[in-house]
C-alpha cells in the first residue's frame, strides 16, 4: 500500500505549488514533493477505503511506514488515516502518537496536523493523559513544547481542558521560540472562546512576563473592553504589541 500511495503523490506533482509555498513560507521543500494539500487529503481518504476492513493495528503498521519515508505529504497521510480511525483510538495508543511527536514531527504544520486532531481527540476523550502532555513543556525540542499547547485545542473547542490549558501556559510563559509562543498563545485564544474571563485574568496577570507575539494571540477574540484594557496596560509599560501574522 506504501507504493501506491507514493505513486499516487508522484502522479499529483505540482512543482509550481512547490514553488509558492516554499516562498510564501521561506520553508525547507527538501521533503516536500508538492503536492497540493486538499490532494493528499483525498488521497488519504480513498487509501482508508481501501484499507477499511483493516484492524486498526495494521492501519498503525501503514502509518508508521509512510512517516518512515519522510515526505511531508506522507506524513500528512498518516496522521490523516489516524484521524479518521480516531474511534479506534485507545488510552495505549498516547505512547504511540507521542512518539510520532517526537520522531517524525519537523515542523509547524505537521506538529499541528498531529497535534489538533489525533493527539487533540485522544487528550479530549481521556483528559487525564493531559497530565503526560504538560510533561512536554520542558521537552528541547521546539515542536514538542508547542504541541503540549496545541494537543489541547480540540478539547478547548469543546469547552473544556481549560485547567491544563493554563497550566500548559504558565510552564511556557517565558518560552524563547516564536513558533511556541504563538502555539500557547493560539490555544489561549481558543480558551478563551469559552472562558474570557480566566484567561483575561491569566493574561493581565502574566502580561509583564508573556512574549508580545503571545499576548497578542491571547487576546484576539476577548471581549473589546477585555482586549482593550490589556492593551492599555501593556503599553503603558512600553510593550506595544506587532502586526498580526497568518502563521500560527
Amino acid at each position: 500500500m506504501l507504493k501506491v500511495v507514493l505513486t499516487e503523490l508522484e502522479q499529483n506533482l505540482d512543482l509550481a505549488y512547490r514553488s509558492r509555498v516554499q516562498k510564501h513560507f521561506n520553508m525547507d521543500v527538501q521533503g516536500f514533493m508538492g503536492v497540493p494539500t486538499p490532494v493528499v487529503r483525498k488521497i488519504a481518504a480513498s487509501t482508508l477505503k481501501d484499507i477499511k476492513p483493516a484492524p486498526f493495528s495494521d492501519v498503525l503498521v501503514l502509518c508508521e511506514e509512510l512517516l518512515k519515508t519522510g515526505v511531508y505529504e506522507c506524513k500528512i497521510i498518516a496522521f490523516d488515516l489516524v484521524f479518521r480511525r480516531r474511534r479506534s483510538l485507545e488510552v495505549h495508543h498516547f505512547s504511540v502518537l507521542e512518539r510520532w511527536l517526537y520522531t517524525y514531527v519537523n515542523d509547524w504544520t505537521d506538529c499541528d496536523d498531529l497535534c489538533t486532531h489525533a493527539l487533540g481527540f485522544l487528550i479530549a476523550e481521556n483528559p487525564s493523559l493531559a497530565e503526560s502532555s504538560l510533561r512536554w513543556t520542558r521537552s528541547g525540542n521546539r515542536w514538542v513544547r508547542r504541541g503540549s499547547a496545541v494537543s489541547l485545542i480540540y478539547g478547548l473547542r469543546r469547552g473544556f481542558l481549560l485547567d491544563a490549558a493554563l497550566q500548559s501556559a504558565e510552564r511556557l510563559l517565558k518560552d524563547s521560540d516564536p513558533l511556541v509562543q504563538k502555539g500557547y498563545g493560539w490555544m489561549l485564544k481558543e480558551a478563551s472562546k469559552c472562558c474570557p474571563e480566566r484567561v483575561f485574568d491569566f493574561v493581565m496577570k502574566s502580561r509583564w512576563e508573556m512574549p508580545r507575539t503571545s499576548l497578542r494571540y491571547a487576546i484576539e477574540k476577548l471581549p473589546e473592553g477585555q482586549r482593550q484594557e490589556a492593551l492599555a496596560k501593556s503599553e503603558q509599560q512600553g510593550h506595544p504589541l506587532e502586526a498580526s501574522t497568518s502563521r500560527n
